[in-house]
This record gives structure tokens, C-alpha cells and sequence, in this order.
């Protein structure tokens, strides 16, 4: 696994089947073939905060977010081919308090349950916590979403509460957002955790 950088600055995480790199505006043809089908689309971004139906809206949500100021949004790519296969962002990215979130994340249908998932979190938590010094990283999930919830608890982070009429979904409604944080203190046991699973899932 390699890596380097600053807060703020863009980064390149290479794993051993896994490469995440500084998402662009010229991948969103990519990032609309990763999606697949119409279902297999509707199922991967069940639980985000936008649909993706057409190259059109793809646009629009790779431009959104390049833009949003405090997110670093990076493309999940297969080792070897460079295919886009997700994205995933670090966002809320607070140098001074030096603590950041994990989201905006999703990965192509036919890569689920394939261990990339808990590279990619591998990646983003070995880059946080022993390469920016963060002492707190975040999760917010949607609390109808109990399979993400299930997930992040499985990386050791600490369930912290409700954040009650958090955001909008897609349809309008409000959604309450279950936060999750580890601390950097956390990180050691929990690096051995994901290092574990990752060999169980090759």
C-alpha cells in the first residue's frame, strides 16, 4: 500500500487490488458504465443522496463533487486495468481539528462481497490515520440503511447517535442520519481487524 500527502492535497492510494485516485470530470462515462444496468443502479445508490440515469445526471454529480468545498472525492479503480468500479470521498476535512468523514460511497454491483470494499476502507483509514495524523474520522449513514450500519460497526467505529432531519433523500423526505467516528487510538486494533478480513476475502 502506498501513499502520501497533506490535508487537502490530492493522493493516489494503491493497494494490492485496489486503486484509489483523484476522481475527474473526464470519468463520468466510466463512472455512468460502473453503475450497470437501470436496476443494478437503483440498488447501489439506494441509499445516496442522487440518481444516476443518465450520462446527463452522471455530469452532474461528478461536477458536484469536484466542487463541494471540503471533499476529496476519489474513483476506486481494479489494479492492473485502471476500470472505475465506485467512487468514495473524504469529506468534512478539517485540518485544524484534524478529523475528516468517509462517504459518498458506492461500488459496482458485481464487485459486492468481493473484499474491495474493506480495501478501500483499509486505504482511506491508513491514509488518515497514519499519514495525516487524523485524530477522528466520521461516518453518517441513513438510518434505514442498517446494511451499511452493519458495515461500519464491523470497522470498529463507534456508534455516536442520531442526527435527527440530517439531510433530504432523493424523494424529498427528511432522513435521520446515524453518525459513527473512531479515534485514532482505535486504529491499531482496528487495522488488524481489516487487515484479517481482507486476507479471509482473497
Amino acid at each position: 500500500m502506498s501513499g502520501s500527502g497533506s490535508w487537502g492535497a490530492p493522493v493516489t492510494l494503491r493497494g494490492e487490488r485496489l486503486e484509489l485516485t483523484p476522481l475527474r470530470l473526464s470519468d463520468t462515462v466510466a463512472f455512468l458504465a460502473a453503475l450497470g444496468t437501470a436496476e443494478e443502479s437503483a440498488e447501489v445508490t439506494a441509499h445516496l443522496s442522487y440518481r444516476v440515469p443518465d450520462l446527463a445526471a452522471a455530469r452532474r454529480v461528478v461536477a458536484t463533487l469536484l466542487t463541494t468545498p471540503g471533499q476529496q472525492p476519489f474513483a476506486q479503480r481494479l489494479v492492473g486495468t485502471g476500470e472505475l468500479v465506485g467512487t468514495t470521498s473524504c469529506y468534512e476535512v478539517d485540518p485544524v481539528r484534524r478529523s475528516l468523514a468517509i462517504g459518498n460511497t458506492w461500488l459496482a454491483r458485481r464487485h459486492w462481497r468481493t473484499g474491495l470494499n474493506t480495501e478501500s476502507k483499509l486505504l482511506l483509514l491508513e491514509h488518515a490515520f497514519s499519514t495525516l495524523r487524523a485524530e477522528r474520522v466520521v461516518w453518517h449513514t441513513d438510518i434505514r440503511n442498517t446494511r451499511s450500519q452493519a458495515a461500519i460497526e464491523r470497522l470498529g467505529a463507534e456508534r455516536e447517535g442520531v442526527l435527527r432531519h440530517h439531510r433530504t433523500r432523493p424523494d424529498g423526505s427528511w432522513r435521520d442520519t446515524v453518525q459513527f467516528a473512531m479515534i485514532a487510538a482505535e486504529w491499531p486494533d482496528a487495522r488488524a481487524r481489516l487487515r484479517t478480513a481482507l486476507a479471509a476475502a482473497r
